[in-house]
């Protein structure tokens, strides 16, 4: 096997309120607005970290692709509703000093700050779509 250069460029997650997952990614989280195309609720957003150009959360509307049937059209909506369909773990350095910023934003809280016995500490909240966003402390 020969060695391969691979990084991981840009991940996706649905969205459902184009203006409502701006101000969550840009103003709660912090992350950088990289390209916010289309137009109403067709809009397909890039936000990421500061400093990380290489990196990036693309915001897509759901089940826009022209092979999704109907029936899958409504459990997409249906799993988004419970928070179930999308998921992202993140980290950072201060996971207090995080929730701490991240709650006062309002977001909905899932989990504080918690010892997890697979030897993580983490927290988690659920963007505006219902997203699960886990952050894990770096140690």
């Amino acid at each position: 096997m020969t060695d391969m250069d691979i990084s991981i460029h840009m991940s996706t997650l649905p969205q459902d309120d184009p203006d409502a997952a701006v101000a969550f990614y840009r103003d709660v989280l912090g992350f950088e607005v990289r390209s916010d195309v289309g137009q109403g609720k067709m809009r397909w957003i890039t936000v990421g970290p500061a400093g990380q150009p290489g990196t990036s959360i693309l915001l897509a509307p759901p089940a826009v692709d022209p092979g999704v049937t109907e029936a899958e059209r409504r459990t997409i909506a249906e799993m988004m509703a419970k928070g179930t369909y999308g998921w992202i773990l993140l980290a950072t350095k201060n996971l207090d000093s995080t929730f701490e910023k991240i709650q006062a934003g309002d977001a909905e809280v899932v989990q504080e700050p918690t010892e997890q016995p697979y030897g993580v500490r983490d927290c988690a909240f659920r963007d505006p779509a219902g997203n699960l966003i886990r952050i894990q402390e770096l140690r």
